[in-house]
């Protein structure tokens, strides 16, 4: 098993690190959004990653959502994993906070994780965080003693968030507010990040929610989850789901024309649209994901990709 892992990450993060040299000579001022996994939902495969965002504010990356293949999203942005100072899960499917640990262990292994790092969000945060590092004990262990690396154990600090509306945290790039939204049966937050370069706002997941306009008024980018509705029967059919699946994928998120009524009532700049669902099918085109918000939203609007960069103007 250690000759795997150690196998794995040498076929991967030498590449990391070059792309982290080259991330490290940018230029560090302004602030980008960075859209690293825009398909709703746990299947892997297809043309599109799981949910994962990233904030860049000048030398800093905060990261939203760490849904599987999060990882070699971020090396694949050019991402600096020295540079991430915080970690916000929208709420506990697996498609939003699955490769958490992993995410942080890969940065490890790469020796950048040597300071710090906060990771908020629902209550389950702490046990996960301290389950992760039970589960890799022996693997980490070895690596502290055989290769003298820090004990990443102490570096990363889950906290767990009352489901109610909140300051999460500030520091000297952005400050980050969070608002319970409703994703039945589990707890999902929005977040919202303000920043001297102006502000985002992300859904995470959620059904039609006019508080969240409420709580996204103003923003420069809205990154909201999206339903279209027609495919909702192919993905029950593809998924073996039943009614109740097919239940729960109607009344746990929001249409496209939905998602152009909030953004237009918080009057952002700019709506983004992440999250599809279904997202890995290819007859569902841009345009098409756009169509329903823009009936409602006269801004710009986005269908978003994997790896596409959006600048906070």
């Amino acid at each position: 098993m250690q000759m795997g892992l150690a196998a794995g990450a040498a076929s991967v993060f030498p590449q990391s690190l070059l792309a982290q040299d080259k991330a490290a000579a940018a230029s560090d001022s302004g602030a980008r959004l960075v859209l690293l996994g825009t398909k709703g939902g746990p299947r892997v495969g297809g043309s599109r990653s799981n949910p994962a965002n990233a904030l860049v504010v000048d030398d800093a990356v905060y990261v939203i959502d760490t849904g599987m293949g999060v990882s070699a999203q971020f090396v694949k942005a050019g991402l600096d994993f020295r540079k991430l100072r915080a970690i916000f899960i929208s709420h506990m499917h697996s498609d939003h906070e699955l490769e958490l640990g992993n995410f942080v262990y890969n940065s490890w292994v790469t020796n950048s994780f040597t300071k710090p790092v906060d990771v908020y969000g629902p209550v389950g945060i702490e046990d996960m965080v301290r389950d992760y590092w039970a589960l890799n004990r022996i693997d980490i262990e070895t690596r502290i003693a055989d290769e003298g690396r820090v004990d990443p154990r102490p570096l990363l600090h889950g906290h767990d968030m009352a489901f109610e509306k909140r300051q999460v945290m500030q520091d000297d790039k952005v400050t980050v507010s969070a608002l319970p939204t409703p994703h039945k049966p589990l707890q999902n937050f929005a977040y919202r990040f303000d920043t001297p370069y102006g502000s985002v706002v992300y859904s995470g997941d959620t059904s039609f929610y006019p508080p969240l306009a409420d709580f996204a008024k103003g923003a420069d980018i809205l990154v909201h989850e999206v339903l279209y509705e027609p495919g909702v029967d192919a993905l029950t059919k593809r998924a073996r789901g039943g009614e109740a699946f097919r239940a729960h994928i109607m009344n746990a998120h929001s249409t496209t024309g939905q998602v152009g009524q909030i953004a237009a009532m918080a009057g952002v700049k700019t709506l983004v649209l992440s999250h599809f669902v279904p997202g890995d099918m290819d007859w569902i085109t841009d345009d098409m994901w756009r169509e329903g918000a823009a009936r409602h939203f006269q801004g710009e609007i986005i269908a978003g990709h994997d790896l596409q960069e959006i600048p906070l103007s």
